[in-house]
């Protein structure tokens, strides 16, 4: 059942919530993920290819096993595997973590649609939502506050992260190694084993949130599955200036905006359908524009990002 209908017009902010929600959980996981990864000095442009890897190997280990969480973690591990492999590689001297990062994203993404081809017809089980519309009798409010249990983990971990950066000893260390490795060497901090490590945790939770897409929503595999929601994500730690809790924010209005378009239709307005789903890549777009200043440094970047270093 569609949210908006039967509510007319109080249809579209209900749907549009309801749309933010699920359609931002990758967006959140992944995000967080690279968060990570950026605050050690480090940038991973493959995480396209790490989404779709896990959303391919999380439905498979679902569909084998008949346990969706199972395919969670297996999408998790799987993008661990991947998130080592660029840490490793962009460890090695005179290695621009940039094109690693690209070359990772064409790697995963050609072995999940090579692998992922015996998929595309079985159906695996699928992850429950949790139904936070109980309360109410009207059927489109609760399919509306139908949540998904990895949402709440992904906001409880943007809140563990915002308090691990600022107050615990493994914060400081990941953002002294990210803003200058001589002052992290100076410390004694080992800065090639932090940013692994970090790449490796924003490999894992970009895989988990590909498990997402397979298992929950829209819940099926097929090589088109992605739209381009790493890269976009990459783009949203760079909005939400490396703070976690600003990347839950930022999600929910990439959500929101990719909700817009599904939302208007159920209310029947077609005319510039494709237009309103392209709201997601026009704010991203528009986000690259505005933070993309010759004069101006990007506040609160890591000093070590290739994005920023001259």
């Amino acid at each position: 059942m569609n949210v908006a209908d039967g509510l007319g017009w109080w249809g579209v902010p209900l749907a549009i919530f309801a749309g933010a929600i699920r359609v931002s959980t990758p967006y959140l996981l992944v995000s967080l993920g690279e968060c990570i990864t950026e605050k050690s000095g480090r940038i991973n442009l493959g995480l396209e290819g790490v989404l779709i890897m896990g959303a391919m190997a999380g439905y498979g280990v679902s569909l084998l096993s008949g346990s969706a969480w199972l395919g969670v973690l297996a999408a998790g591990l799987v993008g661990s595997l991947l998130g080592l492999l660029h840490g490793l590689l962009c460890s090695l001297r005179r290695v621009n973590d940039i094109a690693i990062g690209i070359s990772i994203m064409l790697l995963g993404t050609g072995l999940a649609f090579f692998l992922g081809k015996p998929l595309v017809q079985p159906q695996a089980p699928m992850l429950n939502a949790i139904p936070f519309g109980f309360w109410s009798d009207s059927p489109q409010i609760q399919s509306a506050l139908q949540i998904n249990p990895l949402f709440l983990i992904g906001i409880a971990l943007a809140v563990l992260l915002h308090y691990a950066f600022r107050y615990t000893r493994w914060g400081m260390q990941l953002r002294i190694v990210g803003d200058s490795a001589d002052a992290a060497l100076a410390l004694g901090y080992p800065v090639l084993p932090t940013r692994i490590f970090a790449t490796v945790i924003g490999g894992f939770l970009a895989g988990v949130g590909g498990a997402f897409l397979s298992l929950y929503y829209p819940g099926s595999w097929n090589e088109g599955l992605s739209s381009g929601q790493g890269i976009i994500a990459v783009a949203l730690v760079i909005f939400s200036r490396w703070e976690p809790l600003r990347c839950l924010w930022a999600s929910l209005l990439f959500g929101g905006a990719g909700a817009l378009g599904p939302a208007l239709q159920a209310m029947g307005i077609t005319s510039g359908y494709y237009l309103f789903n392209a709201a997601p890549y026009v704010l991203t777009l528009g986000i690259l524009i505005a933070t993309s200043s010759p004069h101006r440094t990007l506040v609160g970047a890591p000093g070590e990002l290739s994005l920023v270093r001259n």
